[in-house]
């Protein structure tokens, strides 16, 4: 070990990379980047927990899989200046939602109100804001249920109140979704009838989805 000061170098990560071209207080952004990061940890445990007492009571899961990301600056700085917003960390904490985002894939329709529901009933847990695209899906067809929570986060100075995006769907809504985003990416309005095509499909996986929930509920009532 060599001899004299130390200094602590906190690892580059993908939300942070990058953050000097577009936040001019480096330091406070990738703190604050820390924080959204510990909302997603904090609500992905509470998502894990309702899982696993699901799983002892009901003797099934519920939640196939999670998944969560945190917005990386560019993308984060266009959002703003979309919006007609300058970049800085104050509009970006005030104006965006959807810093931190985890999405919940399940197996069945019911599944994802359930879960919604027992997430909004946890006592530290207050619901901002609902989008039920199952319900009113997009004009595209894009199916999912949108929930902007906010958790209290406990860090070393101050606790700390932060948003997070949690989207619920099924693993048919997951897999078009996935597709959709790819593809459209792709074809970049090349063949207008790749949306009608996308449509359609969105159309069938839903209507699989309601057939799967009805096969599920004829063979738990025996």
């Amino acid at each position: 070990m060599q001899n004299g000061s130390s200094k602590t170098v906190i690892p580059s990560s993908p939300f942070i990379e990058g953050a000097e071209k577009y936040f001019e207080h480096f330091r406070e952004f990738q703190e604050l980047m820390m924080r959204y990061q510990c909302a997603i940890l904090e609500v992905e445990t509470k998502l894990r927990v309702l899982n696993n007492d699901m799983s002892v009571r009901h003797n099934r899961n519920p939640i196939e899989f999670i998944k969560s990301r945190i917005k990386k600056p560019i993308s984060i700085a266009n959002k703003l200046k979309r919006r007609g917003l300058d970049v800085n960390i104050d509009n970006m904490t005030a104006c965006l939602n959807d810093v931190a985002g985890i999405r919940v894939v399940c197996s069945f329709i019911d599944d994802i109100y359930e879960i919604a529901e027992m997430l909004a009933r946890q006592d530290d847990i207050t619901v901002i804001e609902v989008k039920d695209y199952i319900k009113n899906p997009k004009p595209t067809g894009y199916r999912s249920y949108h929930m902007i929570i906010e958790i209290p986060v406990f860090f070393s100075d101050n606790p700390m109140n932060m948003r997070v995006e949690v989207q619920i769907r099924t693993i048919a809504m997951d897999f078009w979704a996935s597709l959709e985003h790819d593809l459209k990416y792709k074809n970049d309005g090349a063949d207008p009838d790749i949306e009608t095509e996308l449509f359609e499909c969105a159309k069938t996986i839903n209507e699989t989805d309601l057939r799967m929930q009805q096969i599920r509920d004829k063979v738990e009532k025996g």
